[in-house]
């Protein structure tokens, strides 16, 4: 006779063990989740050199805001008697370091010289840059000159963007002819050099901060086009555009909305490694004289003019040069760093 459903159910039971609470050996646990930007600062903040140039970038744009406002002195005031005077700042001189003497090589031998013992109320003045051949205060002259470098830096930023982003895009999004005329078009441009251009405007305008800005309008987009150009030809094609187009999304919402979210990551760093490119050019053209007119100042002017000086009064091209290097090497380590944390490979899974 079989045996009765409820004894063959509870033999069935038997054969099995209940593992309770303790004896469980792994327990799974859930963690809060970071949001995008949460994590993108996460990346960033790791890496040490981006963290440099953040800090630098924003230490020298407050120093070119405030930096005219505090040294009391105007970057065109030429001030009698304070002719190529030595670097004075306030604590330090009592360390015997910038005091306001400096060295000076005669044909007898060395003299050491303080400007500030023979000027009338040498002991109320400082210079914390020292001044020029024409007696301008440096402290303020380079630091106004901070402030072409970082308008050229937004500039190259706005040109980018604006200009050579969308530029590329459209000859990326709908190629064939449209695609043909526009690259031919950005290799004509692209086989001018950057000198010509601006020399050509120098002559049918004044030279002047003008005629910069719009060099860097004409030329300076060219390389943002060309990336992209080749990430809208790599992502038109893609299951999601198809599926927004089949549902009548018109060509600008698609190229805006659906494609420049995937490929502003790449955009943003190529616009990034350009300011030091920009803010060179116009350094290098101030250099040699086709820059910023005088009496303003621009850091590639300052260090013209304080080269002639460089074997007597050394100690004038030393903060031009010294703020430029360092506001193209942060620009420079900010975006590696932005660069190595919007990578889509070092992202975590």
């Amino acid at each position: 006779m079989d045996k009765p459903l409820n004894q063959i159910i509870q033999n069935k039971v038997a054969d099995f063990t209940f593992v309770g609470q303790k004896n469980i050996k792994v327990v799974d646990e859930v963690y809060e989740e970071d949001s995008y930007w949460k994590q993108l600062f996460k990346r960033i903040a790791k890496n040490k050199g981006s963290v440099f140039g953040f800090i630098m970038i924003t230490l020298i744009a407050f120093m070119a805001l405030l930096g005219p406002v505090i040294s009391g002195y105007d970057f065109d005031e030429q001030i009698a008697g304070h002719e190529s005077m030595a670097p004075r700042i306030p604590v330090l001189e009592n360390l015997g370091v910038f005091d306001g003497s400096e060295t000076l090589k005669t044909s007898t031998g060395e003299l050491v010289v303080n400007k500030y013992e023979t000027i009338e109320g040498g002991e109320e003045v400082y210079h914390w840059f020292g001044t020029d051949v024409l007696g301008r205060d440096l402290f303020t002259r380079t630091w106004i000159g901070t402030r072409i470098s970082l308008y050229i830096a937004l500039v190259a930023v706005i040109v980018d963007v604006f200009i050579g982003m969308s530029y590329g895009m459209i000859s990326g999004y709908y190629g064939g002819k449209v695609d043909n005329i526009m690259q031919r078009s950005v290799e004509v441009l692209n086989g001018i050099p950057n000198l010509v251009v601006v020399t050509l405007l120098i002559i049918v305008l004044k030279p002047g901060l003008m005629s910069i800005t719009l060099a860097i309008a004409i030329t300076g987009w060219i390389g943002m086009s060309r990336v992209s150009r080749a990430s809208m030809l790599k992502l038109k094609e893609s299951e999601y555009v198809l599926a927004a187009r089949t549902m009548g999304a018109k060509d600008i919402s698609i190229m805006y909305k659906d494609i420049l979210p995937n490929i502003f990551s790449q955009l943003l760093i190529m616009s990034m490694f350009s300011i030091p490119s920009a803010i060179f050019t116009e350094a290098f053209l101030a250099f040699v004289g086709i820059g910023i007119p005088v009496p303003m100042a621009s850091l590639g002017s300052l260090i013209s003019e304080n080269f002639k000086s460089l074997t007597t009064h050394f100690y004038m091209i030393v903060p031009p040069v010294l703020v430029l290097a360092l506001l193209m090497l942060s620009f420079n380590l900010l975006a590696d760093g932005l660069r190595d944390a919007l990578d889509p490979t070092m992202k975590e899974v």
